[in-house]
């Protein structure tokens, strides 16, 4: 049976632990093969072989108190998800085409799940709890206080200040008004608790807590229980809005695409929600304002300002028949826009799943702290039981002491830091790219960019501008305007790459260009006519050199400029050579700037090109960087193969189609281009603005977010280790240790947002 694979938006996420007790609790549905949950992106990936009963999956869900729904065409056979990857990364993006960005994160307030609980009622110990889980922090609607969570910690907190007054005015039922204010908090916590357990995570950070806070009560220490229990909910809270921020930062790029838009319809504009916009409908964009679908501009020329998309400080000159992306913004003059992409497929909508799905699949480092996790939890258990109980039994010490230290260790030993240290930093890290035109699918190709040693690039269009341009023109008794002149007359109406480059050049630099009579292609040789009277040929040389019209000192100058890598044309005027018109791919202009970054960095590069030995050898010596020409897609990844059986960590950059057998042999495989189909789903990575100084960006990404993830797990384990031995040693208590746990995951979340910030 063929694996399907559905994919949620779940509601309600805000540290790993969540994620962990989701993933464990839907393993055990019958027939689910994979379980991907994102707490940044909100979402889970479920692959099943079809006979799971999808209702039940949900009711897992819901019962451990988060809101789920379906997300709109994610249903797939399995095996076509993510096929080209090899580091389980990914899904093929295309899968997802009805993706709806605008599903509503669903807030417990309202537990919308009327679409399946009330038509399948939740079997008994699944029944959705109101306010049974209080990681209640899906993108809160409005300020932290008027969200579940952020009454129930209001109102922990009042009673705990009642429980003071009381205990103050009445001292001899302080200990019962203490125990009522730590159970208004505690219920709720209590319930997930159960919960979890019985959904299969019985050493939830919820059950440490209740048995940390019933323990203290036991033990007569009613008070630093409720204190303790506000904490926690004060925490949580904190890793709510954390958790938050870093949500918001990649699906706010949602928001810069305007919701309505002019259609013209019958030559008349109308305005329209965005949405609706079809491939291939006509919009006028005014000056100022948002553009609201990708396109082509059919008339018109402004200045477009993409820096809400790219980044880009400097607005971008662009007129007919130049790509515009949704969400940019129109500068100076009136455009009109043949749409190329319906709104659940345009850029940003695309970028935004891509990145989704990338903050789903776990890099090298995840996975072995969640495999560690699962014993270090138990673990702690064990330990907090040892100190309890051995010290009183074998040496005679006090058991209230030493159950009271026990408690502590089992509060100081709640892994959330060390679990969401990694998660939160890749996901900060992959937004923080995504906003700047660089796409990777998942952590471990995050992880790994930053260990590449050798970058392989494709020449045409990588390295390169990808189109020919005009670089020498030699006249031979004419002005070199008139040589430009006369050979653009030849090429009007050709479509061919050396034409367009010859009359581009005649457009820029001002050269009149009249109507020419009497125009012949000569196959394979060039093309002729007639104007004002003189008899134009605009030759190949071997062609002219059959004419017997060449001299050697101008065969010579041919030959010089072949040597450059470059292609030539010769004009003949009355048959009579008139000047030569050098043609060649130049390096883009951040070409040189972007190796030199490579280089800095201590990576190598080589460029591996189809191109002709003299062309590759002339644009390499340009770029200072090592070469192979004349080399077929095959021979392309049989070099990379070669390279890293040398021992280099390989990333090959390409187009993303005659490029496929080498990016899928690399370690790993980067797209460059405009966001095309193609870019966006064969490769692990992908620049979508064609930047070659972003393939040194991303990998300088790469080794921040490494380092980012060092620290965390520094500052998770190093703040555990110090109140280990503290409270061991009877300095600090039980405080303290709720402090060391929720204090260590908010300055991880923290540490990890700061990558949103970073500049590269």
């Amino acid at each position: 049976m063929a694996e399907s694979e559905t994919r949620y938006r779940v509601g309600g996420m805000d540290c790993a632990s969540c994620a962990t007790k989701i993933d464990t609790a839907v393993r055990r549905v019958a027939g689910v093969a994979d379980v991907s949950v994102s707490v940044m992106a909100g979402t889970m990936t479920v692959r099943h072989d079809g006979s799971s009963d999808l209702k039940v999956i949900e009711k897992k869900v819901t019962g451990l108190g988060y809101s789920v729904a379906p997300l709109a065409g994610s249903a797939a056979p399995a095996h076509v998800q993510g096929s080209q990857h090899r580091h389980d990364h990914g899904h093929n993006p295309r899968d997802h085409a009805g993706h709806d960005h605008d599903h509503a994160v669903h807030d417990h307030e309202g537990h919308d799940h009327a679409s399946h609980d009330h038509d399948h009622p939740h079997d008994h110990g699944e029944k959705e709890i109101e306010g049974l889980h209080g990681h209640d922090h899906a993108p809160m609607a409005g300020p932290w206080w008027q969200s579940r969570k952020g009454r129930l910690t209001i109102l922990s907190g009042a009673a705990l200040v009642a429980a003071y007054t009381v205990g103050h005015l009445v001292p001899a039922i302080a200990s019962y008004a203490f125990i009522v204010a730590m159970l208004i908090g505690l219920v709720p916590i209590a319930r997930r608790a159960i919960m979890a357990a019985f959904s299969g995570t019985p050493f939830s950070i919820e059950m440490l807590m209740t048995i940390a806070a019933v323990g203290a009560v036991v033990i007569n220490a009613g008070e630093e229980a409720a204190t303790v229990v506000f904490l926690f909910l004060v925490g949580e809270l904190l890793e709510g809005v954390a958790a938050g921020k870093a949500r918001e930062s990649i699906q706010s790029l949602t928001g810069l695409v305007p919701k309505n838009a002019l259609l013209e319809d019958n030559g008349q504009t109308r305005e329209v929600p965005a949405e609706s916009l079809a491939v291939g409908a006509i919009i006028m964009v005014r000056p100022g304002d948002r553009i609201s679908a990708d396109g082509i501009i059919i008339s018109g020329e402004s200045a477009i300002d993409e820096a809400p998309v790219t980044g880009e400080s400097t607005p971008v000159r662009k007129g007919v028949d130049a790509v515009v992306f949704a969400g940019t913004v129109n500068g100076d003059a009136v455009l009109r826009v043949r749409v190329t992409a319906a709104a659940a497929d345009n850029t940003i909508a695309r970028v935004v799943k891509l990145v989704e799905e990338a903050q789903e699949s776990k890099a090298p480092t995840e996975r072995f702290i969640d495999r560690f996790s699962r014993y270090y939890t138990p673990g702690v258990v064990v330990v907090a039981a040892l100190v309890a109980v051995v010290p009183p039994l074998l040496f005679s010490g006090p058991w209230g002491e030493w159950v009271y230290k026990g408690l502590a260790i089992l509060l100081i030993g709640c892994p959330c830091a060390l679990v969401i240290s990694t998660p939160a930093a890749i996901a900060a890290s992959l937004s923080a790219g995504a906003r700047r035109g660089l796409l990777m699918k998942g952590g471990a190709v995050l992880e790994t960019l930053g260990k590449v040693t050798m970058v392989a690039f494709d020449k045409t269009g990588t390295l390169t501008e990808g189109k020919p341009q005009v670089t020498d023109i030699i006249s031979f008794g004419l002005s070199e305007a008139q040589v430009l002149s006369r050979a653009a007359v030849l090429e009007q109406g050709s479509s061919h790459p050396l034409a367009l480059a010859i009359l581009n050049r005649a457009k820029s630099d001002g050269v009149p260009v009249p109507p020419a009579f009497e125009l012949e292609a000569l196959p394979g040789k060039g093309v002729s006519g007639k104007v004002g009277g003189e008899t134009l040929d605009l030759l190949s040389p071997p062609a002219a050199r059959e004419r017997g019209t060449l001299s050697a000192e101008q065969d010579a100058r041919i030959t010089a400029l072949n040597d450059e890598g470059k292609s030539v044309s010769v004009l003949l005027v009355n048959g009579v050579a008139a000047g030569l018109i050098a043609m060649r791919d130049e390096p883009r202009k951040d070409a040189e700037a972007g190796l030199a970054a490579l280089k800095s960095a201590g990576v190598k590069a080589m460029m591996l090109t189809g191109d002709n030995k003299r062309t590759a050898a002339a644009v390499a010596g340009m770029l200072g960087i090592d070469w192979r020409g004349e080399m077929m897609p095959e021979d392309k990844q049989r070099v990379v193969g070669e390279l890293k059986r040398q021992g280099f960590i390989v990333a090959k950059v390409g187009d993303g189609i005659n490029d496929a057998p080498a990016l899928a042999a690399a370690d790993i495989g980067i797209a460059m281009g405009g966001g095309t189909d193609v870019a966006l789903e064969t490769a692990d990575a992908a620049v979508l603005h064609g930047r070659v100084g972003d393939v040194a960006r991303m990998i300088e990404l790469s080794k921040r977010t490494m380092r980012n993830i060092l620290q965390n797990i520094t500052i998770a384990l190093g703040l555990k280790a110090v109140f280990l031995v503290t409270t061991i040693a009877g300095i600090t208590g039980l405080w303290p240790a709720i402090l060391a746990d929720t204090g260590a995951t908010v300055l991880v979340t923290i540490n990890a947002l700061r990558l949103l910030r970073i500049k590269i």
